[in-house]
Protein backbone atom coordinates (compact mmCIF):
# COMPACT_ATOMS: atom_id res chain seq x y z
CA UNK A 1 0.00 0.00 0.00
CA UNK A 2 2.69 2.33 0.85
CA UNK A 3 4.64 1.99 -2.43
CA UNK A 4 1.06 2.66 -4.47
CA UNK A 5 0.90 5.78 -2.55
CA UNK A 6 4.44 6.83 -2.85
CA UNK A 7 4.05 5.67 -6.75
CA UNK A 8 0.75 7.49 -7.37
CA UNK A 9 2.38 10.75 -5.68
CA UNK A 10 5.51 10.46 -7.95
CA UNK A 11 3.10 10.26 -10.98
CA UNK A 12 1.01 12.96 -9.95
CA UNK A 13 3.87 14.90 -9.53
CA UNK A 14 5.42 13.94 -13.33
CA UNK A 15 2.16 14.02 -14.71
CA UNK A 16 1.80 17.99 -13.04
CA UNK A 17 4.94 18.94 -14.55
CA UNK A 18 4.87 16.87 -17.78
CA UNK A 19 1.52 18.86 -17.93
CA UNK A 20 2.79 22.33 -17.46
CA UNK A 21 5.46 22.00 -20.19
CA UNK A 22 8.31 23.30 -17.89
CA UNK A 23 11.39 21.43 -16.72
CA UNK A 24 13.96 21.69 -13.36
CA UNK A 25 13.05 23.79 -11.00
CA UNK A 26 13.36 26.82 -9.59
CA UNK A 27 13.18 26.40 -5.33
CA UNK A 28 11.69 29.08 -3.51
CA UNK A 29 11.66 28.75 0.39
CA UNK A 30 8.98 31.47 1.99
CA UNK A 31 8.35 32.10 5.95
CA UNK A 32 4.63 32.56 6.96
CA UNK A 33 3.06 33.47 9.88
CA UNK A 34 1.59 30.73 11.03
CA UNK A 35 -2.08 32.36 10.83
CA UNK A 36 -1.57 33.29 7.01
CA UNK A 37 0.52 30.26 6.53
CA UNK A 38 -2.13 27.55 5.18
CA UNK A 39 -3.45 30.26 2.95
CA UNK A 40 -0.46 30.89 0.97
CA UNK A 41 0.57 26.87 1.46
CA UNK A 42 -3.13 26.65 -1.03
CA UNK A 43 -2.05 29.62 -2.95
CA UNK A 44 1.26 28.08 -4.12
CA UNK A 45 0.22 24.42 -4.83
CA UNK A 46 -2.71 26.08 -6.93
CA UNK A 47 -0.24 27.64 -8.82
CA UNK A 48 2.44 24.56 -8.97
CA UNK A 49 -0.51 22.94 -10.64
CA UNK A 50 -1.69 25.51 -12.87
CA UNK A 51 1.63 24.90 -14.27
CA UNK A 52 3.49 27.48 -12.36
CA UNK A 53 6.85 28.59 -14.17
CA UNK A 54 9.68 31.22 -14.91
CA UNK A 55 10.27 30.91 -18.81
CA UNK A 56 9.82 27.20 -19.09
CA UNK A 57 11.58 26.39 -15.48
CA UNK A 58 9.38 24.77 -12.77
CA UNK A 59 8.78 26.47 -9.39
CA UNK A 60 8.94 24.40 -6.73
CA UNK A 61 7.20 26.14 -3.43
CA UNK A 62 8.34 25.33 0.01
CA UNK A 63 6.61 27.45 3.11
CA UNK A 64 7.05 27.03 6.65
CA UNK A 65 4.95 28.25 9.39
CA UNK A 66 6.98 30.24 11.55
CA UNK A 67 6.28 32.97 14.01
CA UNK A 68 7.41 36.57 12.86
CA UNK A 69 9.89 37.13 16.24
CA UNK A 70 11.51 33.99 15.10
CA UNK A 71 12.46 34.68 11.78
CA UNK A 72 13.03 38.54 12.55
CA UNK A 73 15.82 37.22 15.19
CA UNK A 74 17.60 34.62 12.46
CA UNK A 75 17.59 37.94 10.07
CA UNK A 76 19.25 39.73 12.69
CA UNK A 77 21.82 37.85 13.41
CA UNK A 78 22.40 37.09 9.83
CA UNK A 79 23.49 40.66 9.98
CA UNK A 80 25.24 40.22 13.06
CA UNK A 81 23.20 42.38 15.35
CA UNK A 82 19.82 41.56 18.09
CA UNK A 83 16.69 42.99 18.21
CA UNK A 84 15.41 44.14 21.53
CA UNK A 85 13.56 41.69 23.44
CA UNK A 86 14.43 39.16 20.91
CA UNK A 87 17.83 37.17 22.29
CA UNK A 88 19.95 35.15 20.35
CA UNK A 89 18.40 33.19 17.02
CA UNK A 90 17.79 29.67 16.99
CA UNK A 91 20.22 27.54 15.04
CA UNK A 92 17.21 25.63 13.16
CA UNK A 93 15.68 28.10 11.51
CA UNK A 94 17.24 29.03 7.89
CA UNK A 95 16.50 32.85 6.49
CA UNK A 96 14.37 32.43 3.98
CA UNK A 97 13.75 34.03 0.19
CA UNK A 98 10.65 35.37 1.21
CA UNK A 99 9.34 36.42 4.46
CA UNK A 100 5.53 36.95 5.16
CA UNK A 101 5.83 38.19 8.51
CA UNK A 102 2.25 39.55 10.46
CA UNK A 103 3.48 42.91 10.49
CA UNK A 104 5.72 45.76 8.50
CA UNK A 105 6.95 47.08 11.95
CA UNK A 106 9.40 44.07 11.86
CA UNK A 107 10.52 44.86 9.06
CA UNK A 108 10.77 48.57 10.13
CA UNK A 109 13.19 47.50 13.45
CA UNK A 110 15.21 45.66 11.33
CA UNK A 111 15.80 48.40 8.56
CA UNK A 112 16.84 50.47 11.75
CA UNK A 113 19.32 47.79 13.12
CA UNK A 114 21.31 45.73 10.43
CA UNK A 115 23.12 47.65 8.01
CA UNK A 116 21.93 46.83 4.38
CA UNK A 117 18.48 45.06 5.09
CA UNK A 118 16.64 46.50 2.11
CA UNK A 119 13.77 43.73 0.91
CA UNK A 120 12.52 44.20 -2.52
CA UNK A 121 8.67 44.23 -3.48
CA UNK A 122 7.17 44.29 -0.68
CA UNK A 123 3.30 44.36 -0.77
CA UNK A 124 0.78 43.72 1.81
CA UNK A 125 -1.42 40.41 0.73
CA UNK A 126 -4.06 40.41 3.82
CA UNK A 127 -4.82 42.58 7.19
CA UNK A 128 -6.29 41.68 10.57
CA UNK A 129 -7.41 45.11 12.99
CA UNK A 130 -5.83 45.71 16.58
CA UNK A 131 -9.06 45.17 18.43
CA UNK A 132 -9.31 45.06 22.80
CA UNK A 133 -9.88 41.37 22.97
CA UNK A 134 -12.46 40.86 26.01
CA UNK A 135 -14.70 38.34 27.51
CA UNK A 136 -18.45 38.64 26.27
CA UNK A 137 -19.82 38.40 29.61
CA UNK A 138 -17.45 41.50 30.75
CA UNK A 139 -18.01 43.08 27.45
CA UNK A 140 -21.86 42.76 28.09
CA UNK A 141 -21.64 44.42 31.77
CA UNK A 142 -19.85 47.35 30.69
CA UNK A 143 -22.11 47.60 27.61
CA UNK A 144 -19.43 47.48 25.28
CA UNK A 145 -20.67 44.95 22.87
CA UNK A 146 -21.04 45.70 19.62
CA UNK A 147 -19.44 49.44 20.07
CA UNK A 148 -16.15 51.40 19.19
CA UNK A 149 -13.98 51.90 22.02
CA UNK A 150 -10.86 54.66 22.07
CA UNK A 151 -8.06 55.03 24.30
CA UNK A 152 -9.17 57.32 26.05
CA UNK A 153 -11.95 55.59 27.27
CA UNK A 154 -9.56 52.37 27.82
CA UNK A 155 -7.28 54.60 29.75
CA UNK A 156 -10.11 55.44 32.08
CA UNK A 157 -10.66 52.00 32.59
CA UNK A 158 -7.17 50.87 33.48
CA UNK A 159 -6.89 53.53 36.14
CA UNK A 160 -10.37 52.20 37.68
CA UNK A 161 -9.45 49.42 40.59
CA UNK A 162 -13.06 47.89 39.63
CA UNK A 163 -12.06 47.47 35.82
CA UNK A 164 -11.32 44.95 33.92
CA UNK A 165 -7.32 43.72 34.52
CA UNK A 166 -5.91 44.73 31.25
CA UNK A 167 -2.58 42.77 29.70
CA UNK A 168 -0.38 42.80 26.40
CA UNK A 169 2.04 40.52 24.64
CA UNK A 170 5.49 41.96 25.05
CA UNK A 171 6.01 44.69 22.07
CA UNK A 172 9.39 43.96 21.86
CA UNK A 173 8.37 40.19 20.59
CA UNK A 174 5.10 40.99 19.41
CA UNK A 175 3.25 43.16 16.71
CA UNK A 176 0.22 43.44 18.42
CA UNK A 177 1.83 44.65 21.21
CA UNK A 178 3.72 46.94 19.56
CA UNK A 179 1.29 48.48 17.48
CA UNK A 180 -1.53 48.91 20.36
CA UNK A 181 1.96 50.67 22.57
CA UNK A 182 1.71 53.54 18.71
CA UNK A 183 -1.93 53.85 19.56
CA UNK A 184 -1.78 54.06 23.07
CA UNK A 185 0.93 57.07 22.64
CA UNK A 186 -1.19 58.64 19.72
CA UNK A 187 -4.09 58.93 22.18
CA UNK A 188 -1.75 60.48 25.14
CA UNK A 189 -0.60 62.97 22.58
CA UNK A 190 2.54 65.00 24.08
CA UNK A 191 0.75 68.09 25.90
CA UNK A 192 1.47 68.95 29.35
CA UNK A 193 1.95 65.47 31.99
CA UNK A 194 1.80 63.69 28.46
CA UNK A 195 5.58 61.58 29.70
CA UNK A 196 3.33 60.69 33.31
CA UNK A 197 0.43 59.24 31.39
CA UNK A 198 2.95 57.09 29.12
CA UNK A 199 4.50 55.78 32.21
CA UNK A 200 1.20 55.54 34.47
CA UNK A 201 -0.21 53.04 31.31
CA UNK A 202 3.09 51.01 30.23
CA UNK A 203 3.85 50.42 34.12
CA UNK A 204 -0.15 48.88 34.52
CA UNK A 205 0.25 46.63 30.97
CA UNK A 206 3.49 45.96 32.60
CA UNK A 207 2.23 44.31 35.00
CA UNK A 208 0.01 41.54 32.89
CA UNK A 209 2.01 41.24 30.34
CA UNK A 210 2.81 37.75 28.49
CA UNK A 211 5.79 37.20 26.13
CA UNK A 212 4.05 35.24 23.39
CA UNK A 213 0.68 35.78 22.57
CA UNK A 214 -0.60 31.49 23.07
CA UNK A 215 0.63 32.57 27.08
CA UNK A 216 -2.01 35.89 27.35
CA UNK A 217 -4.68 33.74 25.55
CA UNK A 218 -4.48 31.33 28.28
CA UNK A 219 -4.92 33.75 31.53
CA UNK A 220 -8.66 34.60 29.66
CA UNK A 221 -11.37 32.97 32.10
CA UNK A 222 -12.59 29.45 31.84
CA UNK A 223 -15.90 29.98 33.83
CA UNK A 224 -18.34 32.74 33.96
CA UNK A 225 -18.81 33.04 37.46
CA UNK A 226 -17.70 36.31 39.28
CA UNK A 227 -14.71 35.09 41.01
CA UNK A 228 -13.23 33.87 38.07
CA UNK A 229 -13.44 36.76 35.92
CA UNK A 230 -12.30 39.05 38.45
CA UNK A 231 -8.96 36.83 38.60
CA UNK A 232 -8.29 36.18 35.09
CA UNK A 233 -7.14 38.66 32.38
CA UNK A 234 -9.97 41.08 31.11
CA UNK A 235 -9.11 42.86 28.35
CA UNK A 236 -5.79 42.39 26.09
CA UNK A 237 -5.19 44.35 22.16
CA UNK A 238 -4.59 41.84 19.93
CA UNK A 239 -5.53 41.12 16.58
CA UNK A 240 -9.10 40.62 15.11
CA UNK A 241 -7.58 37.06 14.08
CA UNK A 242 -6.41 35.93 17.32
CA UNK A 243 -10.01 36.78 18.34
CA UNK A 244 -11.69 34.88 15.53
CA UNK A 245 -9.10 31.71 15.95
CA UNK A 246 -9.69 31.51 20.14
CA UNK A 247 -13.25 31.09 19.55
CA UNK A 248 -13.26 28.77 16.78
CA UNK A 249 -11.71 26.70 19.38
CA UNK A 250 -15.43 27.03 21.01
CA UNK A 251 -13.79 28.12 24.87
CA UNK A 252 -15.92 28.08 27.96
CA UNK A 253 -15.79 32.23 27.97
CA UNK A 254 -15.83 32.98 24.42
CA UNK A 255 -14.11 36.60 23.41
CA UNK A 256 -15.67 39.93 22.01
CA UNK A 257 -13.98 42.21 19.46
CA UNK A 258 -13.92 45.93 20.67
CA UNK A 259 -13.12 47.65 17.92
CA UNK A 260 -10.88 51.09 17.86
CA UNK A 261 -11.51 54.68 17.15
CA UNK A 262 -9.81 55.66 15.37
CA UNK A 263 -8.87 52.60 13.98
CA UNK A 264 -4.76 51.34 15.03
CA UNK A 265 -1.89 50.13 12.50
CA UNK A 266 -3.34 46.78 11.52
CA UNK A 267 -1.32 43.93 11.00
CA UNK A 268 -0.59 44.12 7.11
CA UNK A 269 1.41 41.18 6.51
CA UNK A 270 3.79 42.44 3.96
CA UNK A 271 5.23 39.76 1.11
CA UNK A 272 8.96 40.63 1.03
CA UNK A 273 11.97 39.53 -1.11
CA UNK A 274 14.73 39.03 1.37
CA UNK A 275 18.01 40.97 0.53
CA UNK A 276 19.77 37.90 -0.25
CA UNK A 277 17.80 36.85 -2.88
CA UNK A 278 20.03 38.02 -6.20
CA UNK A 279 19.28 35.41 -8.67
CA UNK A 280 16.86 36.88 -11.75
CA UNK A 281 15.21 33.38 -11.75
CA UNK A 282 13.95 33.28 -8.33
CA UNK A 283 13.41 36.82 -8.18
CA UNK A 284 10.86 36.18 -11.05
CA UNK A 285 9.73 33.07 -9.47
CA UNK A 286 8.68 35.48 -6.18
CA UNK A 287 7.23 38.23 -8.27
CA UNK A 288 4.72 34.99 -9.63
CA UNK A 289 4.36 34.02 -6.28
CA UNK A 290 2.82 37.44 -4.91
CA UNK A 291 0.98 37.51 -8.34
CA UNK A 292 -0.76 34.45 -6.93
CA UNK A 293 -1.43 36.02 -3.30
CA UNK A 294 -2.76 39.03 -4.31
CA UNK A 295 -5.15 37.48 -7.40
CA UNK A 296 -9.23 37.97 -6.36
CA UNK A 297 -9.29 34.42 -5.22
CA UNK A 298 -6.45 35.06 -2.27
CA UNK A 299 -8.96 37.17 -0.43
CA UNK A 300 -11.43 33.96 0.24
CA UNK A 301 -8.34 31.75 0.89
CA UNK A 302 -7.65 34.25 3.99
CA UNK A 303 -10.68 34.65 4.93
CA UNK A 304 -10.81 31.02 5.92
CA UNK A 305 -8.12 31.76 8.30
CA UNK A 306 -9.73 35.03 9.70
CA UNK A 307 -7.95 37.66 8.00
CA UNK A 308 -8.77 40.36 5.67
CA UNK A 309 -7.96 41.86 2.18
CA UNK A 310 -5.42 44.44 2.24
CA UNK A 311 -8.37 46.78 2.09
CA UNK A 312 -10.34 45.81 4.90
CA UNK A 313 -12.74 44.28 3.44
CA UNK A 314 -13.16 39.98 3.65
CA UNK A 315 -14.22 37.05 1.33
CA UNK A 316 -17.27 34.84 1.84
CA UNK A 317 -15.46 32.52 4.50
CA UNK A 318 -15.02 34.84 7.04
CA UNK A 319 -16.67 34.48 10.01
CA UNK A 320 -16.63 37.70 12.17
CA UNK A 321 -16.13 37.94 15.68
CA UNK A 322 -18.89 38.44 18.53
CA UNK A 323 -18.81 42.52 18.91
CA UNK A 324 -17.77 43.58 14.78
CA UNK A 325 -19.73 46.35 13.44
CA UNK A 326 -22.01 45.59 10.77
CA UNK A 327 -22.48 48.78 8.94
CA UNK A 328 -19.46 48.16 6.51
CA UNK A 329 -16.90 45.27 6.24
CA UNK A 330 -14.07 47.55 5.39
CA UNK A 331 -13.34 49.10 9.06
CA UNK A 332 -9.62 50.19 9.02
CA UNK A 333 -7.73 51.86 6.36
CA UNK A 334 -6.36 49.63 3.72
CA UNK A 335 -2.90 48.61 4.79
CA UNK A 336 0.29 50.07 3.22
CA UNK A 337 3.19 48.36 2.45
CA UNK A 338 2.55 48.03 -1.60
CA UNK A 339 5.29 49.06 -4.09
CA UNK A 340 8.50 47.45 -5.85
CA UNK A 341 10.75 48.88 -3.11
CA UNK A 342 10.68 47.72 0.40
CA UNK A 343 10.65 50.01 3.17
CA UNK A 344 6.98 51.56 3.10
CA UNK A 345 5.25 50.40 6.46
CA UNK A 346 1.67 50.64 6.79
CA UNK A 347 -0.12 53.88 7.97
CA UNK A 348 3.31 55.96 6.92
CA UNK A 349 5.23 54.43 9.95
CA UNK A 350 8.75 55.11 10.02
CA UNK A 351 11.60 53.34 11.76
CA UNK A 352 12.12 55.78 14.40
CA UNK A 353 8.87 56.11 15.26
CA UNK A 354 8.62 52.14 16.07
CA UNK A 355 12.26 52.22 17.77
CA UNK A 356 10.84 54.93 20.12
CA UNK A 357 8.10 52.72 21.03
CA UNK A 358 10.50 50.03 21.85
CA UNK A 359 12.50 52.04 24.08
CA UNK A 360 9.82 53.64 26.10
CA UNK A 361 8.76 49.63 26.56
CA UNK A 362 12.28 49.12 27.62
CA UNK A 363 13.22 52.64 29.57
CA UNK A 364 9.93 51.29 31.99
CA UNK A 365 9.70 48.14 32.36
CA UNK A 366 13.18 46.46 31.75
CA UNK A 367 16.59 46.69 34.20
CA UNK A 368 19.26 48.33 33.48
CA UNK A 369 22.55 50.22 34.18
CA UNK A 370 23.51 53.30 32.16
CA UNK A 371 25.92 55.83 33.03
CA UNK A 372 24.64 59.01 31.05
CA UNK A 373 27.76 61.15 30.20
CA UNK A 374 26.91 65.03 29.41
CA UNK A 375 29.11 67.44 27.40
CA UNK A 376 29.11 70.86 29.84
CA UNK A 377 32.01 72.51 27.26
CA UNK A 378 31.15 76.19 26.70
CA UNK A 379 29.86 75.50 23.17
CA UNK A 380 26.74 73.69 25.10
CA UNK A 381 25.95 77.90 25.94
CA UNK A 382 24.70 77.97 22.03
CA UNK A 383 21.33 79.67 21.96
CA UNK A 384 18.35 76.81 20.10
CA UNK A 385 16.14 78.63 18.15
CA UNK A 386 13.43 76.18 18.29
CA UNK A 387 13.44 76.05 21.93
CA UNK A 388 13.01 80.00 22.38
CA UNK A 389 16.85 80.55 22.27
CA UNK A 390 16.95 78.33 25.77
CA UNK A 391 20.67 77.01 25.67
CA UNK A 392 21.52 73.43 23.93
CA UNK A 393 22.52 72.52 27.77
CA UNK A 394 18.89 73.52 28.88
CA UNK A 395 17.45 71.72 26.69
CA UNK A 396 19.82 68.80 27.23
CA UNK A 397 18.95 69.20 30.89
CA UNK A 398 15.19 68.81 29.85
CA UNK A 399 15.80 65.91 28.23
CA UNK A 400 17.56 64.36 30.71
CA UNK A 401 14.67 65.18 33.14
CA UNK A 402 11.78 63.43 30.90
CA UNK A 403 14.40 60.29 30.16
CA UNK A 404 14.88 59.63 33.86
CA UNK A 405 10.77 60.06 34.78
CA UNK A 406 10.64 57.18 32.24
CA UNK A 407 13.33 54.76 34.01
CA UNK A 408 11.56 52.23 36.64
CA UNK A 409 12.92 51.64 39.49
CA UNK A 410 14.84 48.89 38.13
CA UNK A 411 17.26 50.92 36.48
CA UNK A 412 20.84 52.09 38.08
CA UNK A 413 21.83 55.04 36.45
CA UNK A 414 25.31 57.12 37.21
CA UNK A 415 25.89 60.84 36.04
CA UNK A 416 28.97 62.40 34.58
CA UNK A 417 29.66 65.63 33.33
CA UNK A 418 33.00 66.50 31.24
CA UNK A 419 34.91 69.38 28.81
CA UNK A 420 38.34 69.67 29.80
CA UNK A 421 40.40 69.99 32.90
CA UNK A 422 37.67 68.56 35.88
CA UNK A 423 40.01 66.23 37.61
CA UNK A 424 43.52 65.58 38.27
CA UNK A 425 46.23 65.61 35.59
CA UNK A 426 43.86 67.27 33.33
CA UNK A 427 40.88 64.95 33.89
CA UNK A 428 38.38 65.84 31.36
CA UNK A 429 35.94 64.53 33.08
CA UNK A 430 33.75 64.22 36.65
CA UNK A 431 31.14 62.10 38.47
CA UNK A 432 27.70 63.66 39.99
CA UNK A 433 26.84 59.92 40.88
CA UNK A 434 27.98 56.68 40.74
CA UNK A 435 25.85 54.28 39.15
CA UNK A 436 22.90 53.89 41.73
CA UNK A 437 19.97 52.08 42.03
CA UNK A 438 16.86 54.67 41.36
CA UNK A 439 14.37 52.48 43.60
CA UNK A 440 16.80 53.52 46.61
CA UNK A 441 18.44 57.09 45.28
CA UNK A 442 15.90 58.47 42.61
CA UNK A 443 16.08 62.12 44.23
CA UNK A 444 19.91 61.59 43.93
CA UNK A 445 20.42 60.95 40.18
CA UNK A 446 17.58 63.82 39.61
CA UNK A 447 19.76 66.30 41.68
CA UNK A 448 22.37 65.98 39.27
CA UNK A 449 20.79 67.61 36.35
CA UNK A 450 21.06 70.84 37.23
CA UNK A 451 24.74 70.34 37.62
CA UNK A 452 25.15 70.05 33.31
CA UNK A 453 25.49 73.61 32.90
CA UNK A 454 28.17 75.06 30.34
CA UNK A 455 31.69 75.72 32.11
CA UNK A 456 32.72 78.77 30.25
CA UNK A 457 35.63 78.62 28.26
CA UNK A 458 36.13 74.81 28.59
CA UNK A 459 37.13 72.34 25.55
CA UNK A 460 35.85 68.82 24.79
CA UNK A 461 37.94 65.91 26.37
CA UNK A 462 36.11 63.22 24.31
CA UNK A 463 38.63 60.96 23.80
CA UNK A 464 39.48 60.59 27.41
CA UNK A 465 35.94 60.59 28.53
CA UNK A 466 34.47 58.00 26.35
CA UNK A 467 37.42 55.65 27.46
CA UNK A 468 37.42 56.40 30.76
CA UNK A 469 33.30 55.83 30.73
CA UNK A 470 33.44 52.30 29.05
CA UNK A 471 35.92 50.97 31.21
CA UNK A 472 33.92 52.50 34.01
CA UNK A 473 30.71 50.75 32.98
CA UNK A 474 32.92 47.12 32.38
CA UNK A 475 34.23 47.66 35.90
CA UNK A 476 30.36 47.75 36.98
CA UNK A 477 29.08 45.48 35.06
CA UNK A 478 26.17 43.22 36.29
CA UNK A 479 25.01 40.52 34.73
CA UNK A 480 21.29 40.27 33.67
CA UNK A 481 21.33 43.49 32.76
CA UNK A 482 21.26 45.94 29.77
CA UNK A 483 24.70 47.60 30.50
CA UNK A 484 25.50 50.96 28.66
CA UNK A 485 27.34 54.16 28.59
CA UNK A 486 24.83 57.01 26.89
CA UNK A 487 27.01 60.10 26.04
CA UNK A 488 25.96 63.20 25.08
CA UNK A 489 28.02 65.90 22.56
CA UNK A 490 28.09 68.90 20.73
CA UNK A 491 30.98 69.26 19.03
CA UNK A 492 34.62 67.50 18.44
CA UNK A 493 37.80 66.30 20.48
CA UNK A 494 40.29 69.34 21.44
CA UNK A 495 41.68 68.67 24.02
CA UNK A 496 45.15 68.85 24.22
CA UNK A 497 46.18 67.38 27.09
CA UNK A 498 44.42 64.35 25.62
CA UNK A 499 44.92 61.57 23.62
CA UNK A 500 44.50 61.22 19.81
CA UNK A 501 42.40 59.75 18.18
CA UNK A 502 44.19 56.40 16.93
CA UNK A 503 45.16 56.02 21.07
CA UNK A 504 41.19 56.14 21.65
CA UNK A 505 40.31 53.06 18.86
CA UNK A 506 43.42 50.66 19.79
CA UNK A 507 42.31 51.21 23.33
CA UNK A 508 38.53 50.94 22.48
CA UNK A 509 39.72 47.47 20.75
CA UNK A 510 41.64 46.03 23.13
CA UNK A 511 39.29 46.50 26.46
CA UNK A 512 36.42 45.10 24.86
CA UNK A 513 35.13 41.86 26.31
CA UNK A 514 31.82 39.92 24.50
CA UNK A 515 31.84 38.30 27.77
CA UNK A 516 31.26 41.53 29.55
CA UNK A 517 28.97 43.51 26.75
CA UNK A 518 28.96 47.30 27.34
CA UNK A 519 26.75 48.97 24.93
CA UNK A 520 28.10 52.64 23.96
CA UNK A 521 25.60 54.99 22.55
CA UNK A 522 26.92 58.60 21.19
CA UNK A 523 24.47 60.89 20.62
CA UNK A 524 25.59 64.37 18.57
CA UNK A 525 23.60 67.46 19.56
CA UNK A 526 23.45 70.24 17.42
CA UNK A 527 25.03 70.66 13.78
CA UNK A 528 28.43 71.80 15.22
CA UNK A 529 29.22 67.70 16.19
CA UNK A 530 32.33 65.89 13.86
CA UNK A 531 29.93 63.29 12.15
CA UNK A 532 33.27 61.50 11.27
CA UNK A 533 35.00 61.49 14.70
CA UNK A 534 31.62 60.14 15.77
CA UNK A 535 31.52 57.85 13.64
CA UNK A 536 35.19 56.17 13.87
CA UNK A 537 34.14 55.50 17.38
CA UNK A 538 31.37 53.85 16.96
CA UNK A 539 32.58 51.62 14.48
CA UNK A 540 35.79 50.46 16.69
CA UNK A 541 32.81 49.20 19.38
CA UNK A 542 30.56 46.23 18.59
CA UNK A 543 26.81 46.99 19.35
CA UNK A 544 27.47 50.63 19.85
CA UNK A 545 24.82 52.78 18.54
CA UNK A 546 25.07 56.88 16.94
CA UNK A 547 22.83 59.17 16.82
CA UNK A 548 22.35 62.31 15.82
CA UNK A 549 19.93 65.87 16.76
CA UNK A 550 20.34 68.60 14.65
CA UNK A 551 17.19 70.21 16.25
CA UNK A 552 18.55 69.48 20.28
CA UNK A 553 14.53 69.48 20.64
CA UNK A 554 14.34 66.08 19.70
CA UNK A 555 16.73 64.57 21.94
CA UNK A 556 14.26 62.93 24.06
CA UNK A 557 12.88 61.16 20.72
CA UNK A 558 16.63 60.19 19.73
CA UNK A 559 16.99 58.95 23.35
CA UNK A 560 14.45 56.55 23.03
CA UNK A 561 15.05 55.57 19.72
CA UNK A 562 18.71 54.15 21.50
CA UNK A 563 16.89 52.64 23.83
CA UNK A 564 14.87 50.54 22.10
CA UNK A 565 17.51 49.52 19.73
CA UNK A 566 20.14 46.37 20.50
CA UNK A 567 22.38 46.65 18.03
CA UNK A 568 25.76 44.07 18.66
CA UNK A 569 25.27 40.88 21.33
CA UNK A 570 24.85 40.89 24.90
Amino acid sequence: MAIVVVIAGTWFGYSQLADSGCTGSIKLNVAAAPEISPAVTNAANKWAQDGGNVSGTCVSVNVESLASADVASAIAGQHGVNLSGLGQPSGAIQVPDVWLPDSSTWLLRLQNEASGFTPSKVTSVAQSPLVIAMPEPISKQLGLQGKKVSWTSLLGQIKNADGPRFGIVNPARDASGLTALMSIGSAIGAGQGSVSKLVDALTYLAKSRSELRDELLESFPKATDEGTLLESLGAAPLSEEDVIAYNAKRPPVALSALYLEPSSVPMDYPYSVLPQVVDGQKISAAQGLLKQLTAASFKNEISAQGLRAPDGTYGSSFVAPAGAPAASPAITAPAGGSGEQGGTAAAGLDATTVSKVVGSWNATTQAGRVLAVFDVSGSMKTPVPTANNASRADVTKAAATTGLSLFSDEWAVGVWRFTTDLGPNHRPWEELIKITSLRSNRKGVQDTIPKLSPVSGGDTGLYNTVLDAYNYAKANWKEGKVNSVILFTDGENDNVNGMTQAQLLAQLKKVQDPKHFVRLVLIGIGNDVNKDELGAIQKSVRGSGLYFAPDPTKITDIFLQAIGSRTGVE
